[in-house]
Order: structure tokens, then C-alpha cells, then sequence
């Protein structure tokens, strides 16, 4: 296996191996998750705190997630693509809990904070999807979006929201349709 290859596999077996134990895990365990003996892990990264880097780096990646965010059809009606985005971006967040949870952390690491250029490259790619909705709304566009990415970071976070986790369908009906009963209701 080529060293790029190596650690790959490597960066896919942690994520697996932390989502599995739900903790930092051990290298041995890395290593039966990658299938390799444990001074592989080494070969490949200088230490274990490297590898750790690269699986937080990789899971805060937001190119899949963008990715994702194109395979929206854009001949769907408004909630339809509103809860699909929901559900991508409830999956992200999922996925960055769950991994700063078990390895004990409480944000972010430095290194991916205040990144205001590639912040508005992310907005700009979101707003995207939706700017020909503008029209539909009471509000911006960007207003939607921040009380979408609002509720869904909420409702997708198992402490934050008391273990009543929101559906994307549920997000977008309570922002969409509110709370209040209507008409018929």
C-alpha cells in the first residue's frame, strides 16, 4: 500500500474506531479497526496526537458536505430542498459532535476558528440553493439561513436539545410554519 493510501486508511479506521468506542480510542484499537499491526500507525504519523489532528482536520472538512449540497435537485419545491439541506447540515453537525465529544473537546481547535473567508465561500455556496426563493420569504435569505443553522445545530445536539433530537422535517415545518395551530389545525 502507497504511504497516501496508508494514511488514508488510517484517518478512516480512527473516525470508525472513535465513532465505535465513543472515546478517544487506543492505537491498538485503530489498528485492528485499519487491519495493520500497531507500529503502522507510526510509520505514517509522528505521533498519535498527529493522527488525531488529521481526523479532526478531516472531519471538519466541509468540501463532502458542499459536495452534498450539489446533489440537492434543484427542480424540487422550496421545502423539499430546505429540509434536504436540513438534513445535510444536521448530519455534519452530528458528525463533528460526536467526534469532539469523544475525543474531549470543547470547540474547535484553533486552527479551524475565524476563518471569515472561508465562512462567506461556505454562505455564498448555501445561499446557492436557495436564491431563487428569495421571493417566497418575509425575511432575507441569509436571516433563513442563520434561523435554519440555529435551530438545526439545537435540535441535532443530543444535550443541547435534552435527548429529543429534531427530524430536518420538524426544523424546517417549526421555521417554515411556526407553532401556532391555523385554520383547520
Amino acid at each position: 500500500m502507497k504511504p497516501e493510501e496508508r494514511r488514508e486508511a488510517l484517518i478512516v479506521a480512527t473516525i470508525e474506531a472513535v465513532r465505535a468506542h465513543r472515546q478517544r480510542p487506543s492505537t491498538k484499537q485503530i489498528a485492528q479497526a485499519a487491519g495493520v499491526a500497531e507500529g503502522t500507525i507510526f510509520r505514517v504519523f509522528d505521533s498519535k496526537d498527529e493522527l488525531f489532528d488529521a481526523v479532526i482536520d478531516r472531519v471538519l472538512d466541509p468540501e463532502p458536505f458542499l459536495q452534498r449540497l450539489t446533489e440537492i435537485d434543484p427542480s424540487a419545491d422550496f421545502e423539499t430542498r430546505l429540509t434536504a439541506y436540513v438534513g445535510l447540515l444536521q448530519r455534519r453537525f452530528q458528525e463533528i459532535f460526536e467526534l469532539m465529544d469523544a475525543l474531549g473537546l470543547v470547540g474547535p481547535p484553533e486552527r479551524h476558528r475565524d476563518r471569515p473567508k472561508r465562512d462567506r465561500e461556505i454562505a455564498s455556496r448555501i445561499r446557492e440553493v436557495f436564491v431563487d426563493d428569495e421571493p417566497l420569504l418575509r425575511v432575507s435569505l441569509d436571516q433563513l439561513l442563520l434561523q435554519v443553522r440555529l435551530l438545526t445545530f439545537a435540535g441535532s445536539h443530543h444535550h443541547i436539545s435534552d435527548e429529543h433530537i429534531l427530524t430536518p422535517e420538524q426544523v424546517v415545518d417549526t421555521i417554515l410554519h411556526g407553532v401556532l395551530k391555523r385554520g383547520n389545525d
